[in-house]
């Protein structure tokens, strides 16, 4: 019992007394609290390798948000050195375990939310004594709520654009059936970025799924009422009703009415004391007197009007439905003709008539010609994954049969237009007995079918089952025998049955297809299917070209085997297109195999997505033909409409063509097929990093790294950021050390890095000690490699030993010569040479060397490579001494899509002969990170 007057301190974790003898402003928590988190010698909590950051005054963990259920701190991933939020359940629920289960289940969820206008949550974890946290993309920038309360609200264009985003959020939120619940001007970042002004703000919705249970006074007649989710001011009537019916994408939508409102008014529409003086209050008529110094046109007033509505019912249905509402109000405000001031009567009637002709039109439109855009479903019910069939055998032999069953399979339902079938690369991780309700929150589906194969000689046995992911109950089960040439009869069997009981239909054609087998050649089918296993685990790393090489080689073999073999020549026109393309053999004779591969499968089946496809991909890969290669994904998306490759090329030819923002959404199509494919994600990363979207490229990484998380590539690829946005070597530095303490990696796995990392400390030892690691390319900018000759003379001139670089660029240029040669019409192969002979005293060769590339690969052909050979002209003519042309170029290399950053510029010795002069130094300047804080 307290004393009087004496002020009882408690845990702001879970309430309990602290001691009375705690230091203030310490460690805020009991003995108990801090122990379930862990706690270093130097007060910090620490969740697995999670380290709580300490406050800015030194004297406190850094808490960046805090609800009934947990707190939200600023952390450090010790393994990368990044920044993350780390949101921590509070003890009260850890002991709790339907409140941890809703807290693991709504972080699942909420994890597979892929879009640029939400915080991105990337892991999940629990300490060893029970306490669960997740961690997600720490969003640099200002509430909207401390914007209004700093600038005064917002103006009418701004909001719409701001509601525009948070919508498109929200109708990515309804494919996962995952509703915010409070939704608020304090949980959406104004993300820091230089080119926000006042009419265009890029925002992200944080704390997305994790509803927050907020107590405020309640009346007498509230006292027995269930807390609700949600914040009083912001949450719908349903939500402070708490009725038989949950809230929905409605209740967000009433939210986000709520937090217009307060945009543009910097008032909320409706306040009281208590929830029953809130829930009065929304029953009356909304006094739309507020938004009167706004200026709100009236079709943004109506809309706002149905979001507000008490009844759900009258409210858009739908994130989708209210995104084109909003869209339909930019319409129309922007159709507004402008007042100008008139002079004569005649020209005012004649306005005042266009007015009117103009308004008739655009209301036309609006009513009648709009596009109405369907309801997202949460996951389609006629939905499947294909999970890999396990190989009952010992013997590894015949593991092609388990992995080529299950590959024929998905195949075969994946041209099933009423389907959403999950690409093969997806489902590769959940062999063996996994959680079904974990595949169907994380890859969106209804279904899922598990089978078994086991070979007795030249028998078969194969063993399938359909599986309802939302209950983890049996659907349909079934077991085959037959022999090794009944395989592909039975595969179509399955496949067929599966269709049937998820009641699609299907078109002759699409029966048809169905039941032809993929060969009649086994042999031939066993190789086909190891070299897409090998495809499937290639990444574009140091071990890519040996992979793709023997890929190539088992379907040659399979297509000799079987001349037939459709599919076949399919794959090996794709390996061939990726061998060309990624420069790993650049040569007329690869892109001839490639071009044979796609005439043959055409001779097969002329009328085929798989055809069209592969023409696609060797339109673009070979020749860089964008327009064709559209033409034929055209064709090729209505007869594959499952196949992730599809909507991957044609978001890589928008990418090239300059198209980032329409790129990005035909890639984010392609992960909702393939939500676990680690090479999309990277892809989706590297669109942000040419945009200089820094914090979601280290997002979607950081996703990339939650499918694998060991992946050596993409954890230095993380690390990068760093230097790229903003010149700080410090992780990649502290990553190289710890991979080089624990052996966890060969030493020519992060040569690369580990090089790159020393150049920019201009560290000559550590140059040298990873030159002597790395492989015959020991320094590449994706498509621009450079030979050992080379970067022994970038390292001998940093350390001034002016005689030996030139020796060694002498080396370098008898060397690269015979690339050039091989190639003499590739432009990054001139850019090296360049460089070489702008180091050798050559000006006007290493200039024209320069100056073809970029005319090899120009801008409008190639808007990613072509901005790459403007940057290496702008440091080939540094080289030369000609400053003028170098800072001239290096203009606009640095507009995006760039691939030259701001800590390549600041820290690389390439650009060296530029530091001091003016120019170079303000355009720095320009790509240097603005001050933001969370």
């Amino acid at each position: 019992m307290a004393h009087a007057g004496i002020e009882v301190l408690r845990c702001e974790q879970c309430g309990a007394p602290v001691a009375a003898d705690q230091a203030p402003g310490s460690v805020p928590g009991c003995l108990n609290c801090l122990l379930l988190g862990g706690l270093t010698e130097n007060g910090n909590r620490c969740f697995q390798h999670y380290k709580v950051s300490v406050a800015p005054d030194g004297a406190s963990l850094w808490e960046l948000g805090r609800g009934a259920m947990g707190t939200t701190y600023h952390a450090i991933d010790s393994n990368l050195g990044s920044p993350v939020a780390l949101k921590v359940i509070g003890p009260r629920y850890s002991a709790d375990p339907e409140a941890c289960a809703r807290f693991r289940r709504e972080a699942q969820v909420a994890a597979q939310l892929r879009h640029p206008n939400v915080a991105t949550v990337f892991h999940f974890g629990e300490t060893s004594a029970g306490q669960c946290f997740y961690a997600m993309e720490l969003v640099e920038g200002e509430t909207l709520e401390a914007r209004v309360h700093r600038d005064g609200p917002l103006p009418v264009s701004a909001t719409l654009s701001v509601a525009e985003q948070i919508a498109c959020a929200l109708a990515a939120a309804e494919k996962y059936g995952l509703v915010h619940r409070d939704l608020k001007p304090s949980n959406i970042m104004v993300v820091a970025d230089d080119a926000d002004t006042a009419d265009e703000l890029r925002v992200k919705v944080i704390d997305f799924g994790l509803a927050k249970s907020v107590v405020m006074t309640q009346a007498e007649n509230d006292q027995n009422r269930p807390h609700f989710s949600g914040t009083p001011g912001f949450a719908s009537p349903e939500q402070l009703t708490a009725g038989d019916t949950p809230p929905d994408a409605r209740s967000d939508i009433y939210s986000l009415g709520v937090t217009i409102w307060y945009l543009l008014s910097g008032k909320l529409p409706f306040s009281g004391r208590t929830l029953r003086e809130l829930r009065e209050a929304q029953l009356r008529r909304l006094s739309f007197e507020q938004l009167a110094v706004a200026k709100v046109p009236r079709s943004f007033v109506a809309l706002l009007r149905s979001m507000l509505a008490t009844d759900p019912a009258k409210r858009p249905q739908s994130a989708r439905e209210l995104l084109a509402g909003l869209r339909r109000c930019r319409r129309a405000i922007e159709a507004r003709p402008r007042r100008r001031k008139l002079v004569q009567i005649a020209a005012l009637a004649f306005l005042v008539v266009a007015g009117f002709g103009l308004t008739s039109y655009f209301w036309h439109r609006q009513y009648f010609q709009a596009p109405v855009l369907s309801s997202a479903l949460t996951v389609p019910e006629k939905s499947v994954a294909v999970l890999p069939f396990e190989n009952l055998n010992n013997d590894p032999a015949d593991a092609f049969l388990a992995d080529g069953v299950q590959d024929d399979i998905l195949t075969k339902l994946a041209k099933i237009r009423e389907l959403k079938v999950i690409s093969r690369a997806s489902v590769m991780q959940y062999r063996g007995k996994p959680d079904m309700r974990e595949i169907g929150a994380v890859l969106g589906v209804s279904h899922a079918l598990q089978g078994s194969v086991r070979k007795m000689g030249t028998q078969l046995h194969i063993n399938v089952q359909l599986i309802n992911t939302r209950t983890d109950t049996h659907v349909w089960a079934e077991q085959y025998d037959c022999d090794l040439n009944g395989i592909f009869a039975a595969q179509s069997q399955i496949a067929l049955k599966i269709a049937d009981h998820l009641q699609a239909k299907m078109s002759t054609l699409e029966r048809l297809d169905m039941a032809r087998p993929p060969t009649a050649n086994l042999g031939a089918f066993e190789l086909y299917t190891r070299a897409k296993n090998l495809l499937l685990t290639t990444s574009f790393t140091a071990n890519a070209k040996p992979n793709l090489l023997k890929a190539a080689d088992l379907l040659n073999h399979a297509t000799g085997n079987d001349p037939l073999f459709f599919q076949a020549f399919c794959q090996l026109s794709h390996t061939h297109d990726l061998l060309y393309f990624f420069g790993f053999d650049r040569t007329p004779e690869r892109l001839a195999m490639a071009e044979s591969a796609v005439q043959a499968a055409f001779r097969l089946r002329p009328d085929s997505g798989e055809a069209h496809l592969a023409r696609a991909e060797n339109l673009y890969r070979g020749y860089l033909d964008y327009d064709g290669a559209l033409t034929e994904l055209e064709v090729a998306r209505e007869r594959l409409p499952n196949d992730p490759l599809v909507f991957e090329l044609k978001g890589y030819i928008e990418r090239r063509r300059g198209k980032q923002r329409e790129a990005l959404q035909s890639l984010e199509r392609a992960v909702d097929l393939d939500p676990r494919n680690f090479f999309t994600l990277q892809q989706i990363a590297a669109s942000y990093d040419l945009l200089r979207r820094y914090a979601e490229e280290a997002s979607m990484l950081d996703r990339a790294l939650a499918v694998k998380p060991g992946d050596i590539d993409t954890r230095i690829a993380r690390a990068l950021v760093e230097i790229d946005w903003k010149g700080d070597t410090r992780p990649i530095h502290q990553l190289i050390h710890t991979i080089q303490a624990t052996n966890s990696a060969e030493p020519s796995d992060f040569a690369d890095a580990w090089l790159t990392c020393a150049l920019a400390e201009r560290d000559v030892t550590a140059a040298r000690n990873a030159l002597n690691t790395s492989g015959e390319s020991p320094l590449s900018d994706d498509v621009v490699q450079f030979n050992r000759p080379f970067v022994e003379a970038v390292i001998s001139r940093m350390a001034g030993d002016n005689d030996n670089a030139r020796l060694a660029f002498a080396a370098a240029r008898a060397e690269h010569q015979k690339v050039v040669d091989a190639q003499p019409n590739y432009g990054p192969s001139l850019c090296v040479l360049g460089l070489i002979d702008a180091a050798l005293g050559r000006k006007e060769e290493a200039l024209r060397a320069g100056r073809r590339a970029v005319e090899l690969l120009p801008g409008e052909k190639d808007a990613i490579n072509g901005a790459r050979m403007i940057s290496y002209l702008a440091m080939i003519a540094a080289w030369a001494g000609d400053k003028d042309l170098a800072c001239q170029q290096l203009e606009i290399a640095v507009k995006p899509p760039a691939t030259i950053t701001y800590g390549q510029l600041k820290l690389w010795p390439f650009w060296d002969p530029l530091r001091g002069d003016p120019r170079f130094e303000k355009i720095v300047a320009s790509l240097a990170p603005a001050q933001t804080h969370y």
